[in-house]
């Protein structure tokens, strides 16, 4: 939960923070800004069948007569430091995890830290409506394992003000990844009567996610998203999953924003 939490919220602050485009002769807003809030359900731990009920933070701006800028729900923070725009884009990124204790999983198969995953992104735009990209990234703390996604979306713009994106996703991991959300020592094995489990790295979890944004008004919108995850692999086999989890892992979250203007009349 708290990864998407602090995700949203670094991106809401990230589009203040941008800098106002230059306005046209007629008086008009330079750009629109979008920051709202609502509530998601996640898995309580990677792994989990237990949901927590969050915050969601939802935030991007555009100029005065622009589509709603393509983005996904699971894209981490990134800054496009080369080919901003451009068919190729590439730039540092930031995603988060949140901790695991074991009351979580019901059993002391070890607690996992909050994690911050610091990395980089490249996106391929093939057009307007379709981008593969690519993220990778290393825990700085907590699991300190090395993790990536690689996701295709496809955007639908039945006008401007409204934004569908749809697509696959692959999760993938390192082995210290593995052992960390998956893996059950010897030691721990003999304390839980667990068998012990040496999980391997790589691909982890085959997935789809969705989500909307959505115009209704001059000044409010709505944003939605949806996702399936399913294990795979040894993260499928690991017996912290089969008897404390489940392969199957959803999120879904909904929030309202309020839609302002930077630079002239609004």
């Amino acid at each position: 939960m708290i990864r998407y939490a602090c995700l949203s919220l670094a991106a809401v602050g990230a589009t203040i923070a941008s800098p106002a485009l230059a306005q046209d002769e007629q008086p008009q807003p330079s750009r629109r800004v979008s920051v709202g809030v609502g509530a998601q359900v996640l898995p309580s731990f990677p792994g989990g069948d237990d949901y927590e009920v969050g915050p969601l933070f939802t935030g991007f701006s555009r100029r005065d007569g622009e589509h709603i800028p393509f983005r996904t729900p699971d894209d981490g923070i990134g800054i496009s430091l080369v080919g901003r725009g451009k068919a190729i884009e590439f730039g540092p990124l930031v995603q988060f995890q949140g901790e695991r204790d074991d009351e979580d999983v019901g059993a002391a198969v070890g607690d996992v830290d909050f994690t911050v995953e610091a990395g980089a992104f490249v996106n391929f735009n093939l057009g307007d409506t379709f981008r593969i990209r690519l993220e990778g990234g290393k825990g700085i703390c907590g699991h300190e394992a090395l993790v990536g996604t690689v996701a295709a979306d496809v955007g639908f713009r039945p006008n401007i003000d409204t934004l569908v994106t749809v697509g696959p996703r692959l999760r993938l991991n390192d082995d210290d990844y593995a052992d960390a959300y998956f893996g059950i020592t010897p030691a721990v094995a003999a304390v839980t009567k667990l068998p012990a489990y040496d999980p391997e790295g790589g691909l982890r979890a085959i997935g789809v996610t969705a989500g909307v944004t959505h115009q209704l008004t001059r000044s409010f919108g709505i944003y939605g998203y949806a996702g399936y995850d399913r294990l795979v692999g040894d993260a499928a086999d690991s017996p912290i999953v089969r008897n404390f989890g489940s392969e199957d892992q959803f999120s879904a979250g909904i929030a309202l924003f309020f839609t302002f203007g930077i630079g002239g009349d609004y």
